[in-house]
């Protein structure tokens, strides 16, 4: 078997995912407007609207301080430089839409992130990134190339 090609991807912030948060507060807002006009206007009804407006205010800061940074595969190992601060780890598939990825990075050290990828950000490369996200990195090789001794 044949290991994924090596692949460096730019991930920065994600529109899609930016209109699917303002969709779903959209709806949600027209929900708390449909039970406005059946009942008569109340302390819920605006505690609804208050609930509803943070949830946006808190989708949008997140989606506004979305990670960015390059995603690197070398053959052997993952990692995520952001800023010039690259980190070891590894990713773990969320959401495959096919043209988008929902990635988990889980870091050998600090915080996780949630990673939006897009074809639209590098078409050339997403068949390679999309080959080397759905490979297994091989294990490490001890020193001198000699596999671990069995346990007895």
């Amino acid at each position: 078997m044949h290991a994924a090609p090596s692949v460096t991807y730019p991930v920065g912030r994600s529109a899609f995912a930016g209109a699917a948060c303002a969709a779903l507060v959209t709806a949600a807002l027209a929900a708390c407007v449909a039970w406005s006009l059946q009942a008569p206007f109340g302390w819920r009804q605006a505690a609804g609207f208050a609930a509803v407006l943070a949830c946006g205010a808190l989708a949008l800061h997140g989606w506004w301080r979305s990670p960015s940074g390059v995603l690197c595969w070398d053959g052997l190992a993952w990692t995520w430089d952001e800023g010039g601060r690259a980190a070891a780890g590894r990713p773990a598939i969320a959401l495959d839409l096919q043209a988008r990825l929902l990635l988990h990075w889980r870091p050998d050290a600090g915080p996780a992130r949630w990673l939006w990828l897009e074809r639209a950000s590098d078409t050339s490369h997403w068949d390679a990134l999309r080959r080397a996200v759905y490979s297994r990195a091989s294990p490490h090789v001890a020193a001198g190339g000699k596999p671990p001794a069995a346990e007895q």
